[in-house]
Order: structure tokens, then sequence, then C-alpha cells
């Protein structure tokens, strides 16, 4: 039950291959077979690389799908001005249970992903490339491809290219989490949200984009945006990676034109005739029914308009012998296992939206539905990455996909069905000591606790405004718990809502001896004067 994929399960396609040319041929394309299948490539100047984006309708492929050619020239245009050269960064961390095309992608084709990223450096300028990795396949495969290219020991080129393996965790995937482990820090959002493209690595401006979309970048630079645009739909052109698991006899990667009916897919790895359900986009995604299955396409306009979220691309159908809610469960307390714990909303607000799921299935009544509504609402956009926004949204989807077992549930003795396990997960948790980007001294476990005094607060909130990683206010405008941890980074501030709280309500306590934080050299970025980016 809830097993998670392999790192690479079967891989198939619909109509004729892009990413996955040459699948069929070797498990792995080295960089003589990648040359021998896809052939060289010229490089481009920056702005037709900008506009051979924006002609694609490219997007980033990670889940948020900011356009690629906006982020491309913000990146250039930031640094022109400061005079700094740039960074490229790959992301393939893909530290979702449901998610793997990235995976497939750098475990058998890394070569076409370097060459999407090579293009945007030699386009800007850029002297720096990290590849962020969490698998030990991925970062094998990756290594060995940047060795086949002469650019692991940064001796015979100009580049410097490395790998950057962080641990296993859902926030390791999140742009700022991969930005502060190359630089050294934890892999987990540093507090405040920043614009890569301004600031990020080693401060410089930083082009950050998952493994996917340069790869399809490649693709689209070799065959030119006519030929890229003659497959799938008129809008959004080219192929999608989709990871295909939940209830299906085959989970599997699949590569597939835009406009394919979402229900071609579900059949082709084995889901049932007619689903309970379909969660689309992953764990940060949204639910849709078996109706709408038959509506839907795959493309990002189609699922946004049948209220369903393209994301990362996982697919994971559920049948009809299974508890939706009890599914939902399990993945909620996984979600809530994968905080950062250093932002209120996430480490409290998750597991608190977990425990209010587990009372709906245990008969909670219209009080505990609605405990959970609000609490998925207080979470959205007050975290320091998008992992409570994301999560808030799948419990907001479950709760409005299946209104009639919340009905069972909640007012009455249950749907009768089990919980089959169908929807792969696996442990989470905090990143174990010692790993890259894990929890260190001076951003790991609490050493403080901080408490509220019921007899002395007088609701001023001053608290929650100081301290918003902690404290909330609820409806009555007092803080919404009595005692909790406070994260390492946030004690200053801690100690600062402790001494401005007008009723002197708050106290500090420590929960751990404190010791001294190593000492740690982080990389110098070299900021050289070259103004080579778009529009040279």
């Amino acid at each position: 039950m809830n097993e998670a994929l392999p790192d690479v399960p079967e891989v198939r396609v619909v109509g004729l291959p892009q990413l996955t040319s040459g699948f069929d041929l070797v498990d792995r394309l080295d960089l003589q077979m990648h040359l021998k299948v896809h052939g060289p490539l010229e490089p481009l100047g920056g702005e037709q690389l900008a506009q051979l984006a924006e002609r694609i309708n490219l997007r980033g492929r990670g889940g948020a799908g900011f356009p690629f050619h906006k982020k491309l020239r913000s990146v250039a245009e930031s640094a022109i001005k400061r005079g700094v050269r740039p960074v490229v960064v790959v992301n393939g961390s893909e530290d979702e249970p449901a998610c793997r095309k990235d995976t497939v992608l750098i475990n058998r084709a890394p070569h076409l992903i370097l060459d999407g990223a090579l293009l945007c450096a030699e386009a800007m300028g850029a002297r720096t490339l990290v590849v962020g990795v969490t698998r030990e396949s991925t970062q094998r495969s990756m290594e060995q491809a940047l060795a086949e290219r002469g650019l692991s020991n940064g001796r015979r080129s100009a580049l410097r290219a490395r790998v950057q393996r962080n641990p296993v965790r859902m926030v390791t995937g999140a742009a700022a989490s991969l930005i502060r482990s190359i630089d050294g820090g934890p892999a987990i959002p540093p507090g405040r949200k920043t614009s890569a493209s301004k600031s990020g690595v080693g401060g410089a401006p930083t082009l950050l984009s998952n493994a996917e979309t340069f790869a399809q970048l490649a693709i689209a630079a070799r065959i030119g945006p006519e030929r890229y645009g003659n497959t799938g739909l008129y809008d959004e052109p080219g192929t999608v990676m989709l990871t295909v698991s939940g209830a299906v006899a085959r989970p599997m990667v699949v590569e597939v034109p835009t406009g394919v009916p979402l229900r071609y897919v579900l059949q082709l790895a084995g889901a049932p005739p007619l689903p309970q359900g379909v969660l689309t986009g992953g764990y940060h995604g949204k639910w849709i029914d078996a109706a709408t299955v038959n509506e839907a396409i795959v493309s990002r306009n189609s699922l946004d308009a049948v209220g369903g979220s393209l994301g990362a691309g996982a697919i994971l159908p559920i049948s009809q012998d299974t508890c939706p809610l009890g599914e939902s469960l399990m993945v909620a307390k996984w979600l809530a296992q994968e905080s950062a714990n250093q932002c209120g909303p996430c480490y409290l607000g998750l597991p608190a939206a977990a425990r209010g799921l587990e009372d709906i299935l245990n008969g909670g009544g219209a009080a505990a539905l609605e405990a959970v509504r609000q609490v998925a609402k207080n979470v959205k956009r007050r975290g320091a990455c998008s992992h409570p926004d994301g999560s808030a949204m799948f419990l907001e989807s479950t709760l409005k996909a299946f209104t009639e077992d919340i009905a069972l549930h909640a007012l009455g003795n249950g749907c009768g069905r089990p919980v089959a396990g169908v929807l792969p997960l696996f442990e989470g948790g905090a990143a174990p000591t010692g790993v890259p980007g894990g929890e260190d001294e001076e951003n790991g476990p609490s050493r403080q606790k901080i408490f509220v005094d019921w007899t002395l607060c007088r609701g001023h909130g001053l608290c929650a405004d100081i301290l918003p990683e902690v404290f909330q206010l609820g409806a009555d405008g007092f803080p919404t718990v009595a005692q909790a941890q406070v994260p390492r980074y946030a004690e200053a501030k801690a100690l600062r809502a402790v001494r401005r709280c007008p009723a002197l309500a708050l106290r500090i306590e420590d929960s751990a001896p404190q010791a001294k934080a190593p000492s740690r050299n982080l990389p110098v970025l070299s900021q050289g004067r070259g103004r080579r980016a778009l529009g040279r």
C-alpha cells in the first residue's frame, strides 16, 4: 500500500516521440548516442532564444507554469543592469512521490536537458551551471553526462558546472530551497520570498527552471518553432510528460501531444473504466470526477477549465471501491510531515488540517468540516514557500470533489469502503542530520518554546505581526496556540515579540541545550563585468 514509484518506471509515448526519442534503442543516451538521435545543436543569440521560447509558448513544467521567455528576459536585464554574470540552475529535484518525469529524463536523456541549459548559459554569458537532484540515480547520470562533455572539472571550459545533491523532501524542490542549498545552507526555504531572477545563487540573477523545461527548449531550438508547433494544440504546442499512477495496472511516464483526451491516457495505463475521481497535478493539485474526465484533454488550459490542474504532470485515478477521503487523508498527513518546520501556517496549520480531515472521517459533523475549511483558508499565502498553498488547494479540492462521501462520514456512519492505499507515498519528515541540506545547528530543530499566559493576554495582536511563523489570530482576535516551538531563524523575532507584548503575556523557555553553530565558508560567485546577455 502507498508504495513509492521506482526512479525509472515504464515509459510510453503517444504519437511521435520528441523528448523520448531514442528510448527504444538504449536505456540511457550517452553523448555519442544523443548526437546520433537528436543531431548537433547550434548556439542562439539571447534575443533569438527568448523569441523562440515565446513563439512556442514555453512555460515552466515544474508546476507553476511561468512563461519561460519572461523569466529569461528578466534574468538577462537584471544581469546587464548590475554588470554581473547570471547563473543557470536546472531543478531536477522532483520530490513528490507521484512524479517521475524529470527523473526519467535525467536518467535516460541527460544531454537533452544540458542542451537547453547550455543554450541559456551561452546566450546570457553565464559561467556557472548547477543541476539540483535528490536521488542517487539522477546524481550519477548527470555527473556522468557532465564528464562526457568535459564539464565535470571546469578545466576544459569557461563554464563551471556541478551537481547539487539534496535530501528527498517535498520542500527541497522549491526554487528558494535549491538556491539556498547551492549557497551552502540547508535545502529549506529561507523564510522570506525573493525573486531568483534578481537575486539568486550567490546574490546573482539566476535562471532556474525544471529539467523538462530545458529539454523542451532544446527540442524547439533544433526543429524550429514552426515544426515544433505542428505537434499538439495551437496555443499550447508540443508534448507533455505525464506520470500516471494510482489505481492503474501499469504505472508509467508517458509523453503525449497536448490535446490528447485524458481518458485515453488513463486507458493506456490500465485505469478503471469509470474512476471515482482523478487527482490531476499531483499532491499540490486538484481532483476531478469521472464525468469531468471525459471532457478533459491534456493541456493546462483545458484542465484549469474543468477544475483540474496540469501542475507537475502527475495523474492519479482512484477506483470506485476505495474510500476517497481515506486516500486523501493519507496524503494530507504526508504533506504535513513534509513541512520545513519554520512557518506557522505549515508546521501548525497542515497538521491541524489533517486532524480535521480525520475528524470528518470519524463522524465529526458540520463543525469538523468547517474547521478544515477555515484552516485551509488560513494557511494560504502565508508561508515562506508554496508548500502550504499547494497543500491547502489539495484539501479544498478534496472537500469539493467528494461531497457525498463527506456527508456519509461527517453526518452518518461512513461510506463503508476500505482505504486501498493506491496513491504512492514515501516516508516524509525532517531531513536527517549530516545530509547535505539537512538540519544543522543554525537551521535545525528549535531550541526554544514560546508560551502565552492567558491570564494576561488581552488580544493586542502584536505577537502575530512580529512572529507570524508561530502566531495566528483566531476569529476572537486572540492567538490560536498557547505554546509552540520557535524556528531557529526566528529566535530574534520571538525575543522581540516577548519584549513588545503590551500585556507581558509571552515568555520564552529553552527546550534544548544551546550549541555554538559551526562556521561555514560559502562559495564566492565570480562577478565579472561581462555584459553578454539578451540583445547582444
